[in-house]
């Protein structure tokens, strides 16, 4: 029997799943599950989602864990419930109430007040983020009790739509960049109204141009038969960047690209990462178009990894 070490610790996977992360499971025990039923020796998840929130966590596996980075930066939307009139710990459901006001509050001042949360804005990261100063996540300090100052951070809220509003629940939809904490939202939406706020309820739709409803739950992966079955239900990593654009190399090009060195090519962007594929060998990596009008390599896939 071989003894090799590391010879038990999985198969080497490539590809994304789009797991739909159910409520109360950290994105970490979601990933290792995912990561087990899969078999896989590899994995890393694109950004964490709270234990209460649900919803679109993209997972990537093997060779795709190189570009799990660019989904922190995309924009990401949300569907979320705000109870008013009570302020929490933690700015969610999962903190102990710290305050309680009445709530007065009419559909017009509340679609007022929400107009200020729309566009460009600089937000305070909530206590309770993994935002880290001088090397501390702010979370682990709030469980201490303690708060610090925290700078405040530009974020952009590009669509918020109120969708109910029953006289102390608020409901949302909205697409934020990075950066962005509906926790925040919801406590600093509170204490302009003058009563307090927290999250009660919390789903992300969509990542870039990756959508819930195209998801599996656990479930379903658990369900799918083992091996080829469960691997069936990956898509691959150049499917999941398709809000980068698209650039083809000639042959040439791909060659002295794959070799570390800057090329030009037709059709790239002014600046900002793009997709790169080359005819035979698909899909390349990521580039990043360069000030002179040429690309060059970021993060590219292993050869035997390429093919879509």
């Amino acid at each position: 029997m071989s003894t090799r070490r590391g010879a038990h610790r999985g198969r080497n996977l490539s590809g994304m799943l789009l797991l739909d992360k159910p409520w109360g499971l950290t994105s970490n025990a979601a990933l290792q599950k995912a990561k087990q039923l899969l078999g896989a020796r590899k994995a890393g998840h694109t950004g964490s989602l709270d234990p209460i929130a649900t919803g679109l966590l993209p997972l990537c596996f093997g060779e795709s864990t190189k570009l799990s980075g660019l989904f922190l930066d995309a924009d990401k939307t949300y569907w979320t419930r705000i109870r008013l009139g009570e302020k929490t710990a933690t700015g969610d459901c999962e903190g102990d109430v710290i305050e309680e006001k009445p709530v007065s509050v009419d559909h017009g001042q509340l679609e007022d007040t929400l107009s200020r949360f729309r566009g460009k804005f600089l937000q305070t990261p909530p206590m309770y983020s993994a935002v880290k100063v001088n090397g501390q996540p702010l979370y682990k300090l709030a469980r201490e009790g303690i708060e610090i100052e925290r700078p405040a951070r530009a974020v952009t809220v590009y669509e918020l739509a109120l969708e109910s509003f029953d006289g102390q629940d608020v409901e949302l939809k909205l697409r934020c960049s990075h950066g962005f904490y509906v926790r925040g939202l919801a406590q600093d939406l509170g204490d302009q109204l003058g009563c307090g706020g927290h999250v009660t309820s919390l789903r992300r739709l969509a990542v870039a141009e990756l959508h819930v409803g195209d998801s599996v739950s656990l479930e379903k992966l658990e369900n799918a038969s083992a091996g080829i079955g469960r691997e069936k239900l990956l898509i691959s990593v150049d499917h999941g960047l398709s809000h980068l654009p698209q650039i083809d190399l000639s042959v040439d090009a791909a060659f002295y690209l794959c070799r570390g060195q800057a090329v030009r090519a037709g059709g790239l962007p002014k600046d900002g990462p793009v997709r790169l594929y080359a005819q035979e060998a698909g899909f390349l990596g990521i580039g990043m178009v360069t000030d002179d009008g040429r690309v060059t390599p970021r993060r590219l896939m292993q050869a035997t990894e390429r093919k879509s």
